[in-house]
């Protein structure tokens, strides 16, 4: 503040960039990466990688406005809380964004609300289940019944199925406190 006095800084009006711009939300930041410099987000050594900007940006909004269920489960999910494995939500993969996927495991779980079990529901959703397998995932489906009334046995369905798929998955050991190295 001294300086201010001495400099006659203007203190009152607030920096440039925070004028008639909304706050960020919790994690998102102002941007300003290479993505937002107009170049492609692909990885090199997967060029087939590459995610439509349409995709990417329904994908950002399924995962603003995730639904009771999907907030349920991914309460289980994140964090490594179920056995260690890893999952992100509303990944896009080929034409498609799967609700929850586990890459390690190459598993991808989906919850299925009551349109889906409708014929024409059904039919879109084995051609969807169809693709996502293609790319070598595992579909595991549950209504959202499932989730609210069974929990757990949902919950040991996907740990069966990432130790199924993913053997080798370990935790991090953790040392004790005064526990020396021991050397041989």
């Amino acid at each position: 503040m001294e300086y201010a006095r001495r400099h006659q800084v203007d203190t009152k009006t607030p920096p440039k960039r925070a004028v008639g711009l909304p706050l960020p939300l919790a994690g998102e930041g102002w941007g300003g990466g290479l993505p937002t410099m107009g170049l492609p987000m692909v990885d090199p050594e997967h060029p087939d990688w590459k995610i439509s900007e349409r995709l990417r940006s329904n994908a950002r909004a399924l995962r603003k406005n995730s639904t009771d269920v999907e907030r349920i489960l991914w309460s289980e999910l994140r964090g490594n809380r179920l056995i260690g494995a890893s999952f992100r939500r509303q990944v896009p993969i080929d034409t498609y964004v799967a609700d929850f996927v586990c890459h390690s495991a190459k598993l991808v779980i989906e919850l299925d609300g009551g349109q889906h079990f409708s014929d024409e529901g059904e039919r879109a959703d084995a051609a969807r289940s169809a693709v996502i397998e293609a790319k070598g995932f595992k579909v595991l489906r549950f209504s959202n019944l499932d989730v609210m009334t069974n929990r757990a046995g949902v919950l040991e369905t996907i740990a069966a199925a990432i130790a199924e798929r993913a053997p080798t998955l370990t935790l991090p050991r953790k040392r004790e406190r005064g526990q020396e190295k021991s050397s041989s």
